[in-house]
């Protein structure tokens, strides 16, 4: 079974279709998320990631919800 993890956009780079994104997930900003299966994220949009890769654009009450059960299980 994969996990994808939600994180916000804080920063895009390159172009269509080959863009990369730097995304915050819960302070730790990791670099070079491939964009290829979202083309239309921009920054400020949530995005599930697995592998490196941002999957699915996902509205901000359900990353929030996601990201606080995620750390009700860490705990």
């Amino acid at each position: 079974m994969c996990l994808s993890i939600p994180g916000k956009i804080v920063a895009i780079e390159g172009n269509e279709p080959f863009r990369t994104a730097k995304v915050n997930f819960g302070g730790a900003i990791k670099g070079d998320i491939s964009l290829l299966f979202c083309p239309g994220a921009k920054v400020d949009d949530y995005c599930l990631t697995h592998a490196g890769n941002a999957l699915e654009i996902i509205d901000e009450a359900l990353a929030l919800e996601t990201i606080t059960l995620l750390q009700s299980v860490r705990r």
